[in-house]
């Protein structure tokens, strides 16, 4: 059977090597901070976005536990604000919308109207070559209406700078998927 996470963990290996730059938009717990932090090691940088306090703290233990370089920067932040944050061209970003998994507060969760804008955002500070993977999580309303506008959005863009798949498995609508989205290495940085 097809694990979708380790799917998405190949797709980033792909683009992001030691020395890299990489955003956890969604940090939730850390797990997906800590693998970037492991990908890109002592030399390169990452940056984490979450909105909940509970989330940076959880994250920082999760990291200090586990032996992370320390190349992480935790943001208490919309990842709709990234480039107030984070500047540099990025080679590789996650997103993992939904809620705080683990027993946080379920009404709490990604929305659309800032996942929109931080999908955006993160495609203009993609490097040349760089990619990102957002996982929706269709088992509630949000979620399904999220991906529906990113899908809709990543359908009306430029396919010679920028390539959008959609990962899904076909039996089962209200498992997660992912989108992955791939800049050209000839589209600029900033551009989408």
């Amino acid at each position: 059977m097809v694990d979708l996470a380790a799917l998405r963990k190949h797709f980033i290996l792909e683009h992001l090597a030691p020395g890299g730059v990489a955003v956890d938009f969604t940090m939730g717990n850390g797990n997906d901070t800590l693998f970037l932090s492991r990908t890109v090691g002592e030399s390169g940088r990452v940056y984490a976005f979450d909105i909940q306090e509970a989330a940076l703290v959880s994250t920082r233990e999760h990291l200090v536990r586990e032996g992370a370089p320390e190349n992480y920067t935790l943001i208490c932040a919309s990842h709709d604000r990234a480039e107030e944050f984070v500047t540099e061209p990025i080679n590789a970003g996650m997103f993992n919308l939904g809620y705080l998994p683990g027993g946080g507060n379920k009404s709490i969760t990604t929305m659309r109207k800032t996942t929109l804008p931080a999908v955006e955002s993160a495609i203009r500070l993609l490097a040349p070559d760089g990619v990102l993977i957002v996982a929706v999580y269709p088992g509630h309303k949000e979620g399904e209406l999220e991906g529906e506008e990113i899908e809709s959005y990543l359908s009306s863009l430029s396919k010679y700078r920028i390539c959008p798949s959609k990962f899904r498995i076909l039996n089962s609508p209200d498992s997660p998927y992912f989108f992955l989205i791939e800049k050209s290495s000839k589209a600029g940085f900033g551009v989408i």
